[in-house]
């Protein structure tokens, strides 16, 4: 570039190489566009994940990084990035799913998944039924012969019911079904999925794996690279890739989420054996509870109990509204999975989408609210719910 003119020079501006070092951190990639020395190599590179960076839409070298993290949190073969929960939600629906197929999911699953399954059912005509999640037998009782996809959580939201997880993805292999689990509220820490027999695991990256409530993303990893491929060519058509700094910053959360989940699970464990005792709660939702329908399960299948906790108020929805309002530390505020504790009202935000039939199968009561238990001292969280129970 010596002889060129400074209006040139000005353009093209290398970075310089590393001979002898590299960095520690993941280098933030903030670049749409990559050159090549080889037409082959740019035509492979856009066929493939796996051909080299090409177009951010595409690939990009800072979220590869996020997505080998994940895959390997996970004992994947790969995964896909997206710019949200959403976003990964429905590149693997819309990737696995053909008009006149028949979907099998779990009742009592996030809002928005069960939106996009309604939306697909009364666009496509993809049929959908809805199983309890309580005997693996549900699943062979709902096949169908065009039954192709089995949705499932890990802890379902808002209710933390804990599927026998094993039992269920043997159920679906059994049937050949692709199965899914949205592994959000146990992140890898307390669950990998794929271990026990799931096709792909989903994550809203949002939550837990960002944990500062500074970014949008979602990740799905594979069990195999057939479907790895399948999803990344349906996610990069859909145009669903994340942009490379909430990549970085999602890489950059995730080296903390080990301590985070400690104190996550720690201070929940002191707020709901404390909620139990407390007279203006009829229930309380937590899988490290004994009187939990899924203690047991919890106990085999979990390395540790989870962040996440709902309970019942014994004033219905005006209850659960009046607490939203009373507390102070607490934080009112629609996601989770964050540093800070912030609790919501399901039936009348993250849970909308359901009427009240919908609601009451699924478990979520008018008087319940969900707890995302964050990381600040356990007894402040403590004396904050408590004076705000009272209203």
């Amino acid at each position: 570039m010596t002889s060129t003119r400074p209006e040139t020079r000005a353009v093209h501006i290398t970075a310089p190489a590393l001979p002898n070092s590299r960095p520690i951190s993941v280098p933030l990639y903030q670049a749409s566009n990559f050159a090549f020395d080889d037409p082959d190599a740019l035509a492979a590179a856009l066929n493939s994940p796996d051909s080299g960076f090409v177009y951010s839409r595409y690939a990009n070298p800072t979220t590869r990084a996020l997505e080998d993290t994940v895959a390997a949190l996970e004992n994947g073969v790969g995964a896909v990035a997206t710019a949200s929960g959403m976003g990964a939600i429905n590149s693997a629906l819309l990737a696995l799913l053909s008009s006149g197929d028949h979907v099998i999911a779990q009742r009592c699953i996030y809002g928005g998944a069960f939106a996009s399954l309604n939306d697909l059912a009364a666009r496509f005509g993809i049929e959908v039924t809805y199983i309890p999640g309580e005997d693996p037998a549900e699943v062979e009782k709902a096949l169908r012969p065009n039954t192709r996809l089995l949705y499932l959580e890990t802890i379902a939201n808002p209710v933390t019911r804990v599927i026998n997880l094993p039992a269920f993805l043997a159920a679906g292999t059994a049937a050949n079904l692709t199965t899914l689990v949205d592994n959000t509220f146990a992140t890898p820490l307390l669950c990998q999925p794929l271990t026990h027999g799931a096709d792909i695991v989903l994550h809203s990256a949002t939550k837990y794996l960002g944990g500062h409530s500074d970014i949008t993303g979602g990740v799905l990893a594979f069990a195999t690279e057939e479907l790895h491929h399948k999803v990344w060519h349906y996610s990069m058509e859909l145009g669903a890739m994340p942009d490379p700094f909430a990549a970085w910053l999602t890489i950059r959360g995730i080296q903390t989420l080990p301590v985070r989940m400690r104190q996550h699970c720690a201070n929940a464990t002191l707020l709901a054996h404390r909620l139990t005792e407390h007279p203006a709660v009829t229930a309380v939702h937590w899988p490290g509870l004994a009187s939990h329908p899924d203690h047991q399960i919890a106990k085999e299948l979990l390395s540790d109990f989870g962040g996440m906790i709902a309970f019942e108020l014994a004033g219905g929805r005006e209850a659960g509204h009046a607490f939203s309002k009373g507390v102070r530390v607490v934080q009112l505020a629609a996601s989770l999975g964050g540093v800070e504790t912030t609790v919501l009202h399901p039936a009348s935000t993250s849970h909308r989408q359901l009427n009240e039939q919908e609601l009451a199968a699924a478990g979520i009561g008018a008087g319940m609210v969900r707890l995302s238990v964050g990381i600040e001292h356990a007894e402040d969280l403590w004396t904050d719910i408590d004076q705000a129970l009272p209203a």
